[in-house]
């Protein structure tokens, strides 16, 4: 089979995903863009996964390509499709999640339009039967194409997934999701926005997102701490950038990423001393960046104090935090 390089290549690394991937591959095969190169990396699975993979090789030969490595993680896995990639434009798709026939279409079509580096779309969680249990909107009342000079509040307002997003291969010339760590995508997502002029975005909810039972009683453990790290390497990035003189938008995403995102993960961090160690963690890259208590508090996202706008047991919960009742949310916990 010739080489010939594709419009869009979507990467799916799989572990375990027996009871998913065929759902997730058929939305894929089925894309209403055919010039698409699908990178299916078995990283290193031990179920029935590998045979799914094979069955849909052998039945779409001009789209499958798969690869079987050793296990090494999400990011390997992901960077293993970025190194045998010929699309113009990359796509990660989770193996248990899927997507609606037209993503990759109009987000190619976008990207070729404004002739951007980057399109973003949303995102809706879905259960077992596929019923939407939640609506993700990535950037509101946002024009379709955004001139980052003139509306940077993207960088602290978009959600860091890569799933939802489709990347000018070029970004990854030199980038890669970094190994071994958690929230590997809070860390290399932003810096390759700091690498774009303007973004592209749709309203349509082409990500299905799955939220799968047995992965939301996942233990939270001091990898959690990961978070603080992918913000401090965005920061270094931030500073080399082209915006590097936008400081309250990068203030806004320390406070989104490294407070709000990094509390919500420690609400379930079991073990007490553990809480309390993360905490103190956390107090120190406040204190570090000159982040007070009045910042987060007044912190606006998309326009609207977030705080307010959260579930009421969430307000609780970060609001008890702040005032330092740290022994009374153990309790609540």
């Amino acid at each position: 089979m010739t080489n010939v390089p594709s419009k869009v290549s979507i990467i799916v690394p799989v572990y375990n995903v027996e009871n998913y991937l065929t759902k997730c591959l058929d939305s894929l095969v089925n894309q209403s863009l055919q010039d698409i190169e699908i990178l299916v990396v078995n990283d290193g699975s031990k179920d029935q996964s590998d045979e799914i993979i094979k069955h849909f090789e052998q039945k779409y030969p001009e789209k499958i390509k798969a690869f079987s490595k050793e296990n090494g993680g999400l990011s390997d896995a992901r960077n293993f499709g970025i190194d045998h990639a010929t699309g113009d434009y990359i796509g990660f798709v989770d193996s248990d999640d899927y997507v609606q026939e037209t993503m990759f279409e109009e987000m190619y079509l976008l990207a070729e339009k404004y002739q951007t580096k980057m399109v973003i779309c949303n995102i809706q969680k879905v259960d077992e039967k596929g019923k939407v249990t939640q609506k993700l909107t990535q950037l509101p009342n946002m024009p379709e194409k955004i001139a980052l000079d003139e509306l940077f509040s993207v960088f602290s307002d978009v959600s860091y997934f890569a799933c939802n997003k489709l990347f000018k291969k070029e970004l990854f010339d030199h980038k890669r999701f970094k190994r071994g760590v958690h929230f590997e995508d809070i860390q290399l997502i932003p810096q390759l926005l700091l690498e774009c002029d303007a973004v592209a975005q749709t309203q349509n909810f082409h990500y299905q997102y799955f939220e799968r039972t047995d992965s939301i009683t996942k233990t939270h453990t001091e990898k959690g701490l990961d978070m603080l790290k992918a913000v401090k390497d965005v920061e270094l990035s931030f500073e080399k950038s082209q915006y590097s003189y936008k400081k309250a938008e990068l203030k806004n995403f320390q406070i989104f990423e490294g407070v709000y995102s990094f509390l919500a993960y420690i609400a379930f961090v079991k073990n007490e001393e553990l809480f309390y160690k993360m905490s103190e963690e956390l107090a120190v890259f406040m204190k570090e960046r000159q982040i007070k208590i009045q910042d987060i508090l007044t912190y606006n996202r998309f326009g609207k104090n977030y705080l307010l706008s959260l579930p009421l047991k969430k307000k609780i919960f970060y609001l008890l935090f702040f005032a330092g009742q740290k022994k009374l949310i153990r309790k609540l916990i």
